[in-house]
């Protein structure tokens, strides 16, 4: 039962990166709100490694997903949303990923809405799979 137990931590803390996404996208932080999605989904594929005994090192949700293929049927639209994410972890955070300025010149709504789409398919499917492990 422990195993479940740490999947509800990560997924707890997910919905809480999720609703902390949101908000920074309605104070017009969208690269912070990029930021924020990646990690809610993340984290949200991690409870789901954790729910199946295993371990979830890294950040690329891409991989992480694919830890969960022989266990999982984890579709291309999930890495295709995958993608979306993993692109933002880095770039939106800090300056020296781009030629010149900062990450909030390069981030706009747009932008922010396709990470928060992304994060939240990424996690409804997780909470499905979480729920038909008893979870």
């Amino acid at each position: 039962m422990e195993r479940f137990e740490e999947a509800k931590r990560w997924l707890m803390q997910a919905l809480r990166d999720l609703s902390a996404a949101v908000e920074s996208f309605r104070d017009g932080y969208f690269e912070w709100s990029c930021f924020q999605a990646q990690q809610a989904a993340e984290k949200a594929v991690k409870a789901l490694l954790y729910a199946h005994g295993r371990s979830a090192w890294g950040h690329t949700i891409v991989e992480l997903l694919d830890y969960l293929k022989d266990v999982e049927g984890v579709s291309e639209e999930l890495y295709t949303y995958a993608r979306e994410l993993d692109r933002h972890y880095i770039p939106s955070r800090y300056p020296n990923a781009f030629e010149s300025g900062y990450p909030a010149l390069y981030y706009d709504s747009a932008v922010a809405e396709r990470a928060l789409n992304s994060a939240n398919k990424i996690i409804e499917w997780v909470e499905q799979r979480l729920k038909a492990l008893g979870l």
